[in-house]
Protein backbone atom coordinates (compact mmCIF):
# COMPACT_ATOMS: atom_id res chain seq x y z
CA UNK A 1 0.00 0.00 0.00
CA UNK A 2 1.42 3.16 -0.62
CA UNK A 3 1.19 6.29 1.44
CA UNK A 4 1.15 9.61 0.95
CA UNK A 5 1.80 12.70 3.51
CA UNK A 6 -0.21 15.34 2.41
CA UNK A 7 0.67 17.77 5.44
CA UNK A 8 0.18 21.90 4.61
CA UNK A 9 2.91 24.51 5.73
CA UNK A 10 2.43 25.42 8.78
CA UNK A 11 4.11 28.10 10.20
CA UNK A 12 4.49 28.75 14.17
CA UNK A 13 5.86 32.52 13.45
CA UNK A 14 4.41 34.85 11.38
CA UNK A 15 5.56 35.04 7.81
CA UNK A 16 5.83 36.80 4.84
CA UNK A 17 6.27 34.38 1.70
CA UNK A 18 6.92 36.33 -1.40
CA UNK A 19 6.90 40.10 -2.94
CA UNK A 20 6.11 40.46 -6.45
CA UNK A 21 6.59 44.28 -7.97
CA UNK A 22 4.64 44.74 -11.04
CA UNK A 23 5.26 48.14 -13.15
CA UNK A 24 2.36 50.31 -14.00
CA UNK A 25 1.81 48.51 -17.33
CA UNK A 26 1.63 45.11 -15.76
CA UNK A 27 5.30 43.57 -16.57
CA UNK A 28 7.06 42.01 -13.45
CA UNK A 29 10.01 43.81 -12.43
CA UNK A 30 10.71 42.27 -8.93
CA UNK A 31 10.02 38.96 -7.61
CA UNK A 32 11.68 37.70 -4.32
CA UNK A 33 11.07 34.22 -2.40
CA UNK A 34 11.88 34.65 1.65
CA UNK A 35 10.80 30.90 2.49
CA UNK A 36 12.40 27.80 1.28
CA UNK A 37 10.60 24.85 0.48
CA UNK A 38 7.78 26.95 -0.96
CA UNK A 39 6.48 25.33 -4.19
CA UNK A 40 8.18 27.17 -7.22
CA UNK A 41 7.10 28.24 -10.43
CA UNK A 42 8.55 29.41 -13.58
CA UNK A 43 9.83 32.63 -14.54
CA UNK A 44 6.99 32.41 -17.40
CA UNK A 45 4.96 31.42 -14.88
CA UNK A 46 5.77 34.59 -12.50
CA UNK A 47 4.96 36.55 -16.12
CA UNK A 48 1.57 35.54 -16.12
CA UNK A 49 0.73 36.17 -12.55
CA UNK A 50 2.17 39.79 -13.16
CA UNK A 51 -0.11 40.52 -16.38
CA UNK A 52 -3.38 38.51 -15.03
CA UNK A 53 -3.00 40.04 -11.68
CA UNK A 54 -2.38 43.79 -13.09
CA UNK A 55 -5.54 42.72 -15.41
CA UNK A 56 -7.81 41.59 -12.69
CA UNK A 57 -6.88 44.87 -10.63
CA UNK A 58 -7.93 47.10 -13.45
CA UNK A 59 -11.11 45.34 -13.61
CA UNK A 60 -11.87 45.50 -10.13
CA UNK A 61 -10.81 49.15 -10.14
CA UNK A 62 -13.76 49.84 -12.10
CA UNK A 63 -16.26 48.05 -10.54
CA UNK A 64 -18.99 49.82 -8.40
CA UNK A 65 -22.40 47.95 -7.19
CA UNK A 66 -24.01 51.08 -5.92
CA UNK A 67 -24.80 53.97 -9.05
CA UNK A 68 -24.04 57.24 -7.89
CA UNK A 69 -25.81 59.82 -9.48
CA UNK A 70 -24.74 62.76 -10.28
CA UNK A 71 -24.32 65.35 -8.13
CA UNK A 72 -24.46 63.34 -4.91
CA UNK A 73 -22.02 61.96 -2.21
CA UNK A 74 -20.64 58.83 -2.40
CA UNK A 75 -22.16 56.10 0.04
CA UNK A 76 -20.40 55.03 2.92
CA UNK A 77 -16.88 55.48 3.78
CA UNK A 78 -16.08 54.37 -0.52
CA UNK A 79 -12.62 55.71 -1.61
CA UNK A 80 -13.62 57.45 -4.90
CA UNK A 81 -12.83 56.09 -7.43
CA UNK A 82 -12.46 52.58 -6.19
CA UNK A 83 -9.00 51.26 -5.32
CA UNK A 84 -9.23 47.95 -7.08
CA UNK A 85 -8.13 44.32 -5.46
CA UNK A 86 -6.08 45.13 -2.21
CA UNK A 87 -6.27 41.86 -0.51
CA UNK A 88 -7.03 38.11 -1.10
CA UNK A 89 -6.80 35.45 1.03
CA UNK A 90 -6.67 31.52 1.10
CA UNK A 91 -6.65 29.05 3.78
CA UNK A 92 -2.78 29.31 3.17
CA UNK A 93 -1.27 32.35 2.52
CA UNK A 94 -3.28 36.46 2.27
CA UNK A 95 -2.06 38.51 -0.64
CA UNK A 96 -2.10 42.06 -0.05
CA UNK A 97 -1.62 44.42 -2.91
CA UNK A 98 -0.20 48.21 -2.31
CA UNK A 99 -0.65 50.34 -5.28
CA UNK A 100 1.45 53.43 -5.98
CA UNK A 101 -0.02 56.88 -6.96
CA UNK A 102 2.07 56.02 -9.82
CA UNK A 103 0.53 52.58 -10.79
CA UNK A 104 3.63 50.23 -9.76
CA UNK A 105 1.69 47.44 -7.64
CA UNK A 106 3.59 45.43 -4.23
CA UNK A 107 1.80 42.12 -3.69
CA UNK A 108 3.48 40.61 -0.54
CA UNK A 109 2.44 37.39 0.07
CA UNK A 110 2.14 36.47 4.05
CA UNK A 111 0.75 33.52 6.49
CA UNK A 112 -2.95 34.18 7.23
CA UNK A 113 -2.06 34.87 10.97
CA UNK A 114 0.55 37.92 10.00
CA UNK A 115 -0.23 41.16 11.58
CA UNK A 116 0.26 44.85 10.05
CA UNK A 117 0.87 43.67 6.69
CA UNK A 118 -0.13 47.07 5.27
CA UNK A 119 2.53 48.46 7.60
CA UNK A 120 5.24 45.84 6.29
CA UNK A 121 4.41 46.58 2.98
CA UNK A 122 4.87 50.48 3.04
CA UNK A 123 8.19 50.15 4.96
CA UNK A 124 9.30 47.56 1.78
CA UNK A 125 8.01 51.01 -0.38
CA UNK A 126 9.87 53.15 2.03
CA UNK A 127 13.22 51.16 1.12
CA UNK A 128 11.93 50.79 -2.89
CA UNK A 129 12.19 54.22 -2.88
CA UNK A 130 15.25 54.46 -0.62
CA UNK A 131 17.43 51.94 -2.67
CA UNK A 132 15.78 51.77 -6.38
CA UNK A 133 14.33 55.31 -6.91
CA UNK A 134 17.21 57.32 -5.92
CA UNK A 135 19.28 55.02 -7.90
CA UNK A 136 20.76 56.69 -10.56
CA UNK A 137 21.26 53.41 -12.68
CA UNK A 138 17.80 52.18 -12.47
CA UNK A 139 15.95 52.28 -15.21
CA UNK A 140 12.18 53.27 -14.92
CA UNK A 141 9.93 50.36 -15.48
CA UNK A 142 12.80 48.23 -15.83
CA UNK A 143 13.46 45.17 -13.94
CA UNK A 144 15.05 46.13 -10.80
CA UNK A 145 18.58 44.99 -10.38
CA UNK A 146 20.08 46.40 -7.31
CA UNK A 147 21.79 44.63 -4.90
CA UNK A 148 21.44 46.77 -1.09
CA UNK A 149 17.45 47.27 -2.39
CA UNK A 150 18.14 43.00 -2.25
CA UNK A 151 20.15 43.05 0.96
CA UNK A 152 18.13 45.57 2.95
CA UNK A 153 14.71 44.22 1.82
CA UNK A 154 15.89 40.74 2.74
CA UNK A 155 17.17 42.36 6.26
CA UNK A 156 13.86 43.65 7.10
CA UNK A 157 12.04 40.45 6.15
CA UNK A 158 14.10 38.35 8.23
CA UNK A 159 13.66 40.56 11.11
CA UNK A 160 9.84 40.16 10.63
CA UNK A 161 9.80 36.18 10.01
CA UNK A 162 12.04 35.83 13.13
CA UNK A 163 9.93 37.00 14.98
Amino acid sequence: MISTDWTLYTPTTMTVFALIIINKAGGLIFNKNFQDGLQQISTNDYLVLAGTFHGVHAITARLNPVKNLPGSIPPGNRPEPSSGLEVLETENFRMQCFNTITGTKFLLFTDTTQANVDVTIRRIYDLYSDYVMKNPFYSLEMPIRCDIFDRKLLSYIREINNR
